[in-house]
């Protein structure tokens, strides 16, 4: 059918779609005869519309309700969000009133300082562990290699001892 084949090449507007279209379609098709003549209007049945608005929906529709959903929760977090930060609004509030904010922050100044000089610490003892471990393994493969050593030193010696001793001569 040449008005399918056209569909994507001609152009296509709803306002150009009354119900007759079905009728019209059918007057194309039997005043045309079948050849590659270029065709100045295009009517497209609806057929044809249902198919490219399903075509186009099902192209859209899956980043859209994706964006939808993404934005529900979004929203949805907001709202715990803001009710959380009403929550602490409401206990800072309180706090002001029943506890002086100064001698509060004048303890979490004691306990920062005393995390620092913990930290501080522990990167010390940190380095000291890496120096110690470092020097455990040099002492591990100097004593592998005096030992080494000192099983060639005995392998040597056994050699020396088999040539030495004395070999008893063959009687003919």
């Amino acid at each position: 059918m040449e008005v399918e084949g056209m569909e994507e090449d001609g152009p296509s507007s709803q306002s150009e779609l009354p119900q007759s279209e079905d009728l019209k379609s059918e007057q194309l098709e039997s005043q045309q005869p079948e050849s590659s003549a270029p065709v100045e209007n295009v009517y497209v049945d609806k057929k044809t519309v249902d198919k490219l608005t399903e075509g186009l929906l099902s192209h859209y529709l899956p980043d859209l309700q994706n964006s939808k959903r993404a934005l529900q929760e979004l929203t949805q977090n907001q709202l715990i969000l803001l009710d959380t930060l009403d929550q602490e609004v409401t206990k800072f509030r309180e706090c002001n009133t029943l506890v002086d904010l100064n001698s509060l922050f004048t303890e979490a100044k004691v306990y920062h300082n005393k995390l620092v000089n913990i930290r501080k610490e522990m990167i010390m003892l940190h380095e000291k562990t890496t120096k110690l471990k470092k020097r455990a393994l040099k002492l591990q493969q100097q004593k592998q290699k005096e030992a080494l050593e000192k099983e060639q030193q005995r392998e040597k010696e056994q050699e020396r001892e088999r040539q030495l001793i004395a070999k008893p001569a063959k009687r003919t």
